[in-house]
C-alpha cells in the first residue's frame, strides 16, 4: 500500500536548512499495523504528515496504492485523502461548535453522501464505538477518552484504507489509553492498515512492526506478534 524510497524532507529559513528526513525507505503492506518511534525532533511527525499527504517530500518517491503522490499539488492530495485516509490525533481535533454526531458526519458531507445514508452510518459507528448515548453532546461536555472515541469514529466513518494515528493515547489515562488501543487493534484485525506515531512502549507492542527513527533516519526495525486486545 505504501512504498517510500530515498525520501528526504528539509525545511529552509533565510539562514539555515534543516534536514528532517534523510533518505527514508519504507514499505507498508495492506493490513499491517506499524508503530513509528524515536525521540522528539527525530522526524516522526514529519514522516506521518507526508504519509498522510498533508505535506510533500523535498525529494524521493512516495507511492500510495501504486500512485506516485510525492509531488502532488495540494488539491490533488486533498482529493486522494478523501475516503482513503483517516486521522486520529493526540489532541482529538474535534470541532467545538459541532455535536458528536455532526463531527463524525462531516467527512461524509465532503464525500456528498446522502443525508439518510449519513445518518445510518454515523449512528452505526457511534454505537460500535460505545459513544452513541453522547451523540447530541458537544466535545467540551465529554471526557478525554470519550473525545478520542469520537475522533476514531470520525476517522473510520468513510471506511478508509489507511488510518494514521499521532500519539493517540498521549492525552489519556492508562484505562482510556488501553481502550483506544483495543479499538485500533480491532479495526486492524478487520482489515484497516494503521501507521501510528507513539512514545509509548506499551502502545508499540500492539503493532506488527516498530520503526525507530533517529535524526531523520531509520536506525532499526523490530517485528513482533501484536498484542491481542487487553483488559483494564
Amino acid at each position: 500500500m505504501i512504498k517510500i524510497k530515498n525520501l528526504k524532507k528539509s525545511f529552509r529559513t533565510e539562514d539555515i536548512e534543516t534536514l528532517a528526513l534523510n533518505d527514508i525507505s519504507l514499505n507498508v503492506a495492506q493490513g499491517e499495523f506499524i508503530a513509528i518511534m524515536g525521540p522528539s525532533g527525530c522526524g516522526k511527525s514529519t514522516l506521518l504528515n507526508i504519509v498522510g499527504m498533508l505535506d510533500n517530500p523535498t525529494s524521493g518517491s512516495y507511492k500510495f496504492s501504486d500512485i506516485e503522490v510525492g509531488h502532488f499539488e495540494e488539491s490533488e492530495r486533498t482529493t486522494l485523502r478523501k475516503g482513503n485516509l483517516g486521522f486520529v490525533f493526540q489532541s482529538f481535533n474535534l470541532i467545538e461548535e459541532l455535536t458528536v454526531f455532526e463531527n463524525v458526519e462531516l467527512p461524509l458531507i465532503y464525500l456528498n453522501i446522502s443525508k439518510s445514508e449519513r445518518k445510518e452510518r454515523v449512528r452505526e459507528v457511534l454505537k460500535r464505538m460505545k459513544i452513541a448515548h453522547r451523540e447530541s453532546h458537544f466535545p467540551k461536555q465529554l471526557s478525554g477518552g470519550q473525545q478520542q472515541r469520537v475522533a476514531i469514529s470520525r476517522a473510520v466513518i468513510t471506511k478508509p484504507k489507511l488510518i494514521l494515528a499521532d500519539e493517540p493515547t498521549g492525552n489519556l489515562d492508562s484505562k482510556n489509553g488501553i481502550e483506544v488501543m483495543n479499538l485500533l487493534t480491532e479495526l486492524n484485525q478487520e482489515g484497516a492498515t494503521i501507521v501510528m506515531v507513539t512514545h509509548s512502549d506499551r502502545d508499540s507492542h500492539y503493532a506488527h512492526r516498530v520503526i525507530n527513527l533517529f535524526d531523520g533516519q531509520i536506525v532499526s526495525e523490530v517485528k513482533s506478534p501484536p498484542l491481542a486486545a487487553q483488559s483494564y
